[in-house]
């Protein structure tokens, strides 16, 4: 999997470790299949309070590519 500069800004930016996307895209709660061709990996980050973190890959290419990323505020703090 490749990381586009955009994912990469979004981190530095949104100050989100790439440790927590790493473990998103590895080992998410769940994922999200889109019509767009992305797939959306959620993973609840103990150390961001219980928020939700949200990767957005491109699976319509190979290697897929990480696109963005964000801690999800529409999603509640609870499992």
């Amino acid at each position: 999997m490749e990381d586009t500069a955009h994912f990469r800004q979004m981190l530095v930016e949104r100050g989100i470790p790439a440790e927590w996307a790493n473990r998103a895209t590895e080992f998410p709660d769940r994922t999200e299949d889109k019509e767009d061709g992305t797939r959306h990996f959620i993973k609840q980050i103990p150390e961001s309070g219980g928020r939700w973190l949200r990767v957005v890959v491109n699976v319509a290419v190979t290697p897929s590519k990480r696109i963005t990323v964000f801690l999800d505020r529409r999603l509640s703090r609870q499992p």
